[in-house]
């Protein structure tokens, strides 16, 4: 018989880390990697409550600039707006677009969401574990699992991956689960922020462009 993969339940594996949290009566620092402010909004109202966070905008995927500037000031604008529990700072992450390409080199034609997705989520990642390394923050985590169009299991593994090797709490999460992601478009549509509609990097705007 082979060996059937266990699935964790990510969103039950936040609520457990949460209650050892509150448990502590502690507020603990995290650097919340974000894709974008719509993907953000849900998490920040969520996870002021227990943390204190730094957003980390790092997305050198994002094409073009110009869509990346457009992002980036949608970012700032929610932070700004935005009502949350524990004060919410922010850390701008260099935009590198010759990194991205670099690194999936060769994976142009992959599809979306395969081995192309994978190496972007890794380049992301590792660096907010580096960041936050430097940055002695005790937690880390990405907004990427709010999405229903990405891979939570796949996300966590790489975050579970990142935090053995430097050393920091990677907080596991399915951030769609409990209707995050419902929630993070009536927020969006309540603060007025910029919805797009492609991930970020220029294949997938291709692919969106060729459906419409």
């Amino acid at each position: 018989m082979k060996n059937s993969k266990v699935v964790l339940n990510y969103q039950q594996c936040l609520d457990s880390e949460i209650e050892k949290i509150k448990e502590n009566n502690n507020i603990p620092g995290l650097l919340l990697h974000s894709c974008c402010a719509p993907c953000s909004t849900y998490v920040l109202e969520y996870l002021s409550k227990y943390f204190s966070i730094t957003v980390f905008f790092y997305n050198p995927n994002i094409h073009p600039e110009e869509e990346y500037q457009k992002r980036l000031n949608e970012q700032r604008k929610l932070i700004s707006i935005l009502p949350t529990v524990n004060k919410v700072d922010f850390i701008e992450g260099e935009y590198e677009p010759d990194v991205f390409f670099n690194v999936i080199r060769g994976l142009e034609n992959e599809p979306e969401g395969k081995k192309r997705c994978l190496k972007c989520f890794e380049l992301r990642l590792m660096k907010v574990a580096q960041k936050a390394k430097e940055l002695n923050f005790p937690y880390f985590t990405t907004t990427l699992t709010v999405s229903p169009h990405k891979n939570a299991s796949l996300i966590n593994e790489i975050g579970q991956t990142l935090s053995k090797t430097y050393s920091i709490n990677f907080l596991c999460s399915d951030f769609k689960k409990k209707n995050g992601f419902k929630r993070s478009v009536i927020l969006s549509q309540q603060y007025g922020l910029y919805r797009q509609n492609y991930c970020g990097c220029i294949f997938s705007n291709r692919k969106e462009n060729k459906i419409r």
